[in-house]
C-alpha cells in the first residue's frame, strides 16, 4: 500500500471513530438552542415572567428526562409519554405551576408524582430542598438514577403513595401535585406551612381538571382557580375516596 493511500485510510478511520464524540458535542449545542427558543417562544411569549423560573427552564436538560427516540421533541410545546403510561407535562405547564409556587432559596418543596424527574430538576434550580414522591416503583427508581446522574443531589425521591405526603420532612413551604385528583388530599393541606402554596389539578380524573392554587391562610385553604388542564390521574389511596 502506498504512503498516500495509507494516509487516506488513517484519515478515514480517525473521522469514523471521532464522529460520535463530535456528534455528541453538536447535539448538546442543538438542545441548548432548542431550550433557548422554548423559553423565548413558549414561556416569555405567554405569561411566564419570573426570571428565576425562566432561567431554570432554560437550564434543566429536559431531553435527558425522556426516551432517546423522543429527545428531538423534548422542547416542543406539548406533553410527551414516559414509562408506565405516564407523561411529562408540556414545558409551559411545568413553568406555570413552578411560577405559582413562588419558591425562594432554602424553602422546602414537596412534589407529588415524580414521573421522569424533570419537574423536580426544575425545582432544584430554585431551592436546595426538594422532596418528590412517586407511587410507581420503576418510575421512582429511574427518576432517582437520572437525577443523581445529572448531579441533582438536592432532590430526594421516595417510592410511596403521595396522598399521604412526606410527614418526616413536613411542614413544607410549597407543594406541587403533578397528577389529577378529585379532591385536595387532607394530609397535604396538613403538611403545608401557614402561608404555604399548593398547586394541584382538581376535577374529573377522566376528562379535564382545573389547575388550582391553594394558599394556607389562618389554617384554612384559600382557593384560586388558574386554568383548565388535562393531567393523568392520581392513583392509590385517593381512588378509594370520594371528592371532599
Amino acid at each position: 500500500m502506498k504512503n498516500d493511500q495509507l494516509l487516506r485510510l488513517i484519515l478515514v478511520l480517525v473521522l469514523v471513530f471521532s464522529a460520535p464524540a463530535l456528534s455528541g458535542d453538536n447535539d448538546e449545542d442543538v438542545y441548548a438552542r432548542k431550550r433557548e427558543m422554548m423559553v423565548l417562544r413558549q414561556l416569555k411569549a405567554r405569561d411566564i415572567t419570573d426570571g428565576k423560573v425562566l432561567e431554570a427552564m432554560g437550564t434543566a436538560p429536559r431531553h435527558l428526562f425522556v426516551s432517546p427516540h423522543l429527545r428531538s421533541q423534548a422542547y416542543n410545546d406539548y406533553p410527551l409519554p414516559i414509562d408506565e403510561g405516564q407523561t411529562i407535562s408540556q414545558p409551559y405547564i411545568v413553568a406555570l405551576m413552578t411560577q405559582y409556587l413562588d419558591l425562594k432559596q432554602g424553602e422546602k418543596v414537596l412534589e407529588i408524582g415524580t414521573g421522569s424527574g424533570y419537574q423536580a430538576a426544575v425545582l432544584a434550580h430554585l431551592t436546595d430542598k426538594v422532596y418528590s414522591i412517586e407511587i410507581r416503583e420503576k418510575l421512582a427508581k429511574t427518576a432517582q438514577e437520572t437525577l443523581s446522574k445529572l448531579n441533582y443531589d438536592q432532590v430526594k425521591v421516595k417510592w410511596a403513595d403521595g396522598y399521604f405526603g412526606w410527614e418526616e420532612y413536613a411542614p413544607f413551604d410549597a407543594i406541587i401535585v403533578t397528577c389529577a385528583a378529585n379532591h385536595i388530599p387532607p394530609p397535604l393541606l396538613k403538611q403545608l406551612k401557614e402561608g404555604g402554596r399548593l398547586i394541584i389539578p382538581v376535577g374529573s380524573t377522566l376528562f379535564f381538571q382545573t389547575l388550582t392554587l391553594v394558599t394556607k391562610t389562618n389554617g384554612k385553604p384559600k382557593v384560586r382557580h388558574v386554568l383548565d388542564v388535562n393531567f393523568v390521574p392520581m392513583v392509590g389511596e385517593i381512588s378509594k375516596k370520594k371528592g371532599q
